[in-house]
């Protein structure tokens, strides 16, 4: 008889499935998953709901289906692919780890994750790691000025450090009974921040390349731990350096950006793009600082994105 569970690892080949009695088992695919109409490079993602097999007498079994998923995050595998990449499903929450220095997370790469969030329908929270390292006045206003910006938006933005132990406690409250998604560039801290969550765990750190200011990648694959005493699951990612969008409409790129949406109510015409045309509200309020020229600026990005032969065809 087949069994349900909840897919917690995926090594490449393998994928590891909690089923509802609790046995972890090793599981390949059977039959062809695919997203209609998005050419994937993981047909199935950690998060994901699958009805499997019965397990063989080596002890793994076949992944046969996979339950509606109320939700994912994607990313284009790679800047010159049309394939996607499925970060996870089945997301209450979505944390995005940033830091200001050593290394510092671009705010395009923000936006860029916030919009994707936004257009699966995943909430996100933004966690400024790493604050213990910004001493300097400058850098204590450049925290509250991202930190203003987004707040001023809508979204939870918290600051955190695993040495001070700052926003720890915030974060295991914001995470508990969730399943959260942590995302981020190589080097924000990710792993140490989960070891500060769940002691024990003993997640692999790395220390940050002082040539370059990047990360090293210490996580492979992605897999979900579960919180202690808690229902509530960690989602841990590999590190990213970039934050390819796919599948977006020229005209619905603006909705992934509420600000931008919320203003662009009182443009002239309905299917304003707010890049050139006359009477854009977008446009004038941006002149009036009433939308952040960063903002704005990412989402041209994503809107450059869209053109056609932007990325080479896939052999």
């Amino acid at each position: 008889m087949n069994k349900n569970g909840i897919v917690i690892r995926n090594t490449g080949s393998w994928y590891v499935v909690k089923t509802n009695d609790g046995k972890e088992i090793n599981c390949k695919i059977k039959g062809n998953f695919r997203l209609k109409g998005i050419r994937t490079t993981n047909p199935i993602a950690v998060g994901d709901n699958v009805e499997i097999s019965d397990v063989a007498p080596d002890g793994s079994a076949f992944i046969t289906s996979i339950i509606p998923r109320k939700n994912y995050i994607i990313r284009r595998a790679s800047n010159l692919s049309k394939e996607a990449h499925i970060i996870a499903a089945n997301i209450d929450c979505a944390f995005l780890i940033v830091t200001l220095s050593h290394p510092t997370t671009s705010t395009t790469f923000i936006d860029r994750f916030l919009a994707t969030a936004e257009a699966y329908r995943v909430p996100a929270v933004i966690v400024i790691n790493k604050v213990d390292l910004l001493e300097e006045q400058d850098d204590a206003e450049l925290l509250d000025a991202v930190s203003y910006l987004y707040n001023s938006i809508g979204y939870i933005v918290l600051k955190t450090s695993a040495i001070t132990g700052e926003g720890i406690d915030e974060l295991r409250g914001l995470l508990s009974g969730k399943i959260s998604l942590l995302s981020g560039n190589s080097g924000v801290g990710k792993s140490t921040l989960i070891n500060s969550v769940i002691p024990g765990i003993n997640l692999r750190t790395a220390e940050i390349s002082s040539t370059h200011d990047t990360g090293m990648h210490t996580t492979t694959f992605s897999e979900m731990f579960q919180l202690p005493d808690d229902d509530g699951y960690i989602i841990d990612t590999p590190g990213v350096k970039g934050f390819g969008t796919i599948d977006f409409d020229e005209h619905e790129v603006s909705h992934f950006f509420p600000e931008i949406f919320r203003i662009s109510q009182d443009c002239r015409y309905s299917d304003c793009t707010h890049t050139h045309e006359p009477g854009c509200a977008v446009r004038d309020a941006l002149d009036n600082n009433l939308v952040s020229q960063s903002r704005y600026n990412s989402y041209l990005s994503i809107l450059d994105d869209l053109l056609p032969d932007k990325y080479r065809k896939p052999f």
